[in-house]
């Protein structure tokens, strides 16, 4: 958000939510580099300089748009139990892959090649994060101890956001990644422990 603008005041968060909701729509119907500030203040029925005064730029504004997404994302991956069996993904890793499968137009456009790299670059942060803490409180696998945990938790942060690019991509049964991805997670924690 720019300077100046009161957070707090509810004439700017209706704003900042027609604004909001406006870019996913039309993030729904067209690549991100074709959606212009322009075309934001039409659809949600603001002037132009309005977007501007609450939005540097469309990826700013996406970014912010996609933030529940990514608190919801960052949220169930540090819910999983890192001692599940190897045959079954943990519920929370399964929940998170259902959530970017009834999202997968947003996340397609979102984490695709004219995506939005601020967005990327915010998931990832905030996994790292959500990871790093629950590490930090003592909930890291076995056999990582020579590894820095912010290091660990930014690699399988990585490695999360680029399995859920691929996954988007390609289409696929969200249990189905969720398991996939479980299993190369605890084949890389095995690989460290042996």
């Amino acid at each position: 958000m720019v300077k100046g603008v009161n957070p707090d005041d509810p004439r700017a968060q209706r704003t900042r939510a027609r604004l909001k909701a406006a870019m996913l729509e039309l993030a729904l119907q067209q690549e991100l580099t074709s959606i212009t500030m322009s075309a934001l203040a039409k659809r949600a029925e603001v002037n132009r300089a309005t977007v501007y005064l609450h939005y540097p730029d469309v990826d700013a504004l996406v970014t912010d748009a996609m933030e529940d997404a990514v608190t919801a994302v960052a949220r169930a991956a540090a819910l999983c139990p890192l001692d599940a069996p190897r045959e079954r993904a943990p519920g929370p890793l399964v929940e998170l892959f259902e959530h970017v499968a009834v999202n997968a137009a947003l996340y397609r456009r979102m984490l695709g090649a004219h995506g939005s790299a601020r967005f990327a670059a915010r998931m990832r942060e905030r996994l790292t994060d959500e990871l790093a803490r629950r590490f930090a409180d003592g909930r890291r696998p076995a056999g990582w101890e020579d590894v820095p945990v912010g290091m660990h938790a930014a690699y399988l942060a990585g490695a999360l956001v680029g399995v859920i690019a691929h996954w988007v991509a390609d289409g696929g049964a969200g249990e189905e990644a969720a398991l996939a991805f479980w299993r190369l997670f605890r084949t890389g924690c095995q690989a460290a422990a042996g």
